[in-house]
């Protein structure tokens, strides 16, 4: 520890010295119609809650864990203090789920992976991933003999065979066990690495065949014998090839079977969901902090590498990654060993490749939702950039980004629409996806500024940079680019809000980067919060190790020490509370967002400000409120679930998430859907799972059946094979791992490793129906008995051919989505509960109602 502290201070001083330096110089069960809908057990348990007890073989490791990614709240929960509920809410919660969990699964059924390829391809996006052989207009193919190409009167099967890797829509590298086709200055030949000159834009022309041209300009044109990079495109044959080909080198799934859609495209989906994670890190703070990329044309090789300045020095000169780590140095060589990154707690460090997400897919990952983030003044700080660091500017480049990966990804599945990869902005449009059998993705947005709302604090008074008018415009603008869930605040309070803050060391430095943007420091004063829990982040003048979000502190720690800055100010003994709660600026954000059909997530807001937040929520009674990572407050939990609202809890490890689903489910309301998902905030701002050890007596073993039956074992990325015993969450395509794991923790607790697994299969269509009310579609009438209407009064709303909205938006959710039926109940003077089941046909159109 001592070594680890002196280290930083050593590392503080010279990054201080550099800055001023730089400164100066520049399955369900079921069958077909056939509606079960039998009444679930009814018999009460009592809550699952219990005190913690680590599974037998446990290595040792603290619970006051200083990082927070255990607690049931990383925004000032302390543990040993009171639970908000009472013991008899907590049992009826408790024995509610347990009757949701009783009802029907909707049937899955398996969808193709990739798309077959065709002997000869029907599209110029339909090669991608696969071997051809080309056949020039004069009927001679395409040989090669060493690096030398041309073309011969041979057989096909003496044709060189070259796999297709799709660099983006239509565009390729010809691939073969040695290198790449390429053209320059007019020589047709294979080298080593990929360039312009090697990446070929694919047409089609009317009869079949196919031309090329490279980036840099050369058509790969026939010359008699000869091929040429000329200036006319030559037309060729492709024909597909099984033998001699090399596939280009690229990150494997480890996952076997094909994924699972749904029997019709509105049903009841399973699915976890994710609703934290920020994909697009790699352009933040500047786009020089984060190391690697989610995708790259040229793949794996060339997305998993490390940051240029640690490159460069072996790794021995990467300053933030030494003292976020307390390393002295790295192996800063990606793929192909990946001897030391990724890893749970390497926060500069690419976690979410294109490929990781994919195995997260066919593991059962359905809802993901990524998170444009920035913090614009720890960017300023940062001596590296090539990105602005106006938070605004950032947005749009990430939302920029994501559909560039959704292309990229389509190319890789064989064309516009076909990756799994799905940017959604409906909860409609997300249910079609994901009975698909692919993955809805919703945009958010995490930043200190949003929409350039900050604020100077000038004797007590405000000055905001923004008005409503503003709000309005960029609000308009981040819908119309596609964001669908939103917080108002991060690390700074703005002129929206007031923030929890940080504490400890990570306190400090947030504290006087707050100070920098806002001309005042945090307001924190004393306070007793009657649940003794939901307060905001205490503060200390006592340095400590970082918590969780280090980057933040270690950034300013590393590269602050430039900036002349007042003394912190004293504050009064704990518990803290900001006094800055939400703004009228705040207010008008919310109920806007409400207006655009948009999910609030009151996350990292003071206590005071999303206390204020919620009874705005609960006077609009708009459901369409998440907390997606934890840093909410358990006197709000049960308030957004209330609301009809959804939560995830943070990820971090497998035990501690345990703890908190078994909390969570004491605070579930009965009158709406139950499932949980979970906030992984992976990609530079939190840690993700530790491994439990490859020596418990409990281990997750390979393989094992993953959600629709898949069959998932170890997976492999150039020479690194990981394992989530001893690695842990290195990567984001060890999710399936962790969720098996989960059910290993909780069966060595209490044999309710099922049970987990069940809830987090249930945490997609949770999210969905959340997101179905906040566009205002009634709560279904089975769950909510006052929304009951009269048999005949529901016959005589439904009629032939209304669409499956349209039906919602006349009787309210669903009860049960099963196949092409929806149940949902309706009372007559003898019966306070009558089940009416609408029958669609495969568009989703009604066909006919039926009543007992």
């Amino acid at each position: 520890m001592e070594r680890k502290q002196s280290m930083r201070i050593g590392l503080a001083a010279v990054a201080a010295a550099a800055v001023v330096a730089t400164a100066m110089s520049v399955p369900g069960g079921g069958s077909g119609r056939a509606l079960d809908l039998a009444a679930a057990a009814e018999a009460d348990k009592s809550a699952l809650g219990v005190p913690h007890e680590d599974p037998p073989g446990t290595p040792p490791h603290r619970h006051d864990d200083p990082r927070t990614k255990n607690l049931i709240s990383r925004a000032g929960f302390e543990e040993g203090t009171v639970d908000p509920t009472t013991a008899e809410q907590r049992r009826a919660a408790a024995s509610y789920v347990e009757r949701e969990r009783a009802l029907r699964d909707p049937i899955l059924k398996p969808v193709s992976v990739y798309p077959e390829h065709a002997d000869v391809p029907e599209t110029r996006f339909a090669m991608a991933g696969a071997c051809y052989t080309l056949q020039a207009p004069s009927g001679a193919y395409v040989v090669r003999s060493g690096t030398e190409v041309s073309l011969a009167p041979v057989a096909a099967t003496d044709a060189a065979p070259f796999y297709f890797k799709a660099t983006r829509l239509g565009g390729y590298l010809l691939h073969t066990s040695d290198g790449v086709l390429a053209s320059r200055n007019g020589v047709v030949e294979v080298v080593a690495e990929p360039s312009p000159a090697a990446d070929w834009t694919v047409s089609r022309n009317s009869v079949g065949r196919f031309g090329f041209r490279s980036l840099a300009g050369d058509a790969l044109a026939a010359s008699g014998d000869d091929l040429v990079g000329g200036d006319r495109v030559s037309a060729y044959r492709l024909r597909l090839a099984t033998d001699g080909c090399a596939a280009y080198p690229e990150a494997d799934i480890g996952i076997t079977g094909d994924p699972y859609g749904g029997t019709s495209s509105f049903q009841e989906v399973r699915g976890y969901v994710d609703a934290h994670t920020h994909g697009m890190a790699f352009e933040f703070l500047g786009g020089r902090v984060h190391c690697g990329r989610p995708w790259h044309q040229y793949g794996a090789p060339y997305a998993l590498v490390d940051c240029p300045d640690h490159t460069l020095t072996q790794g021995n000169g990467a300053i933030l990654e030494s003292f976020l780590s307390g390393e002295l140095s790295h192996d800063p060589v990606g793929w192909p060993t990946f001897k030391d990154w990724p890893a749970p707690e390497s926060l500069t460090h690419e976690g979410t490749y294109w490929r990781w997400l994919e195995r997260a897919w066919r593991g059962g990952q359905r809802l993901f939702v990524n998170l444009l983030v920035e913090n614009n003044k720890l960017c300023q700080l940062y001596p590296l950039k090539r990105n602005s660091c106006d938070d605004m500017d950032s947005i749009r480049l990430q939302a920029r980004d994501m559909y560039e990966m959704q292309d990229y990804i389509d190319a890789q599945f064989g064309g516009p629409g076909q990756g799994f990869y799905r940017i959604v902005r409906t909860p409609f449009e997300a249910r079609q996806v994901i009975n698909a059998g692919k993955m809805a993705v919703v945009m958010g947005i995490e930043t200190s500024i949003p929409f350039g709302c900050t604020v100077k604090i000038v004797l007590g008074r405000d000055q905001p940079a923004c008005d409503e008018a503003e709000i309005d415009a960029n609000l308009a603008e981040m819908h119309t680019l596609g964001v669908r869930q939103m917080e108002l605040v991060n690390k700074f309070d703005n002129a929206l809000s007031g923030v929890a803050g940080d504490e400890g060391e990570v306190g400090l430095f947030v504290n006087s980067a707050n100070f920098l943007e806002t001309a005042t420091f945090w307001q924190m004063e004393h306070c007793e919060p009657a649940d003794g829990v939901s307060h905001d982040k205490n503060q200390t003048t006592l340095p400590t190790l970082p918590e969780q979000d280090a980057i933040f502190g270690a950034i300013f720690s590393l590269f602050g020490g430039a900036i002349a800055l007042p003394q912190l100010p004293v504050y009064p003994p704990p518990a803290h509370c900001n006094k800055r709660g939400l703004t009228d600026l705040g207010e008008h954000l919310i109920r806007s967002l409400a207006e655009r059909h948009m999910i609030f997530d009151p996350d990292h807001m003071s206590v005071k400000a999303r206390q204020s937040s919620m009874d705005l929520i609960e006077e609009l009674d708009y459901p369409g409120v998440i907390s997606s990572h934890s840093w909410s407050t358990p006197d709000t939990y049960p308030r957004i679930y209330r609301a009809g609202g959804f939560i995830t809890p943070y990820a971090g490890d497998s035990t501690g998430f345990v703890e908190k689903w078994r909390r969570h489910i004491e605070w579930a309301d009965p009158r709406y859907y139950w499932g949980i998902g979970f906030g992984a905030d992976i990609n530079g701002l939190g840690a993700q799972g530790s491994p439990r050890g490859a020596d418990v007596p409990n281990p997750v073993r390979y393989p094992f059946t993953g959600l629709g039956g898949v069959e998932v074992d170890k997976q492999r990325a150039g020479e690194r094979v990981w394992d989530i015993n001893v690695d842990g969450v290195a990567q984001y395509g060890l999710y399936p791992d962790w969720v098996q794991d989960l059910g290993m923790v909780a069966d060595a607790q209490q044999g309710d490793g099922d049970l987990i697994r069940d809830d987090m299969a249930r945490g997609t269509e949770a999210y969905l129906q959340m997101w179905e009310r906040a566009t205002g579609i009634a709560p279904d009438s089975c769950r909510n008995a006052g929304l009951r209407k009269p048999v005949a009064k529901v016959e005589s709303v439904i009629e032939p051919g209304l669409t499956t909205v349209q039906v919602m938006r006349r009787v309210g959710q669903p009860f049960r989505r099963l196949g092409r039926w929806y149940g949902v109940c309706a009372k007559t003077a003898d019966d306070p509960r009558v089940m009416v089941n609408i029958e669609f046909d495969a568009t989703g159109r009604v066909i006919r109602v039926q009543t007992p």
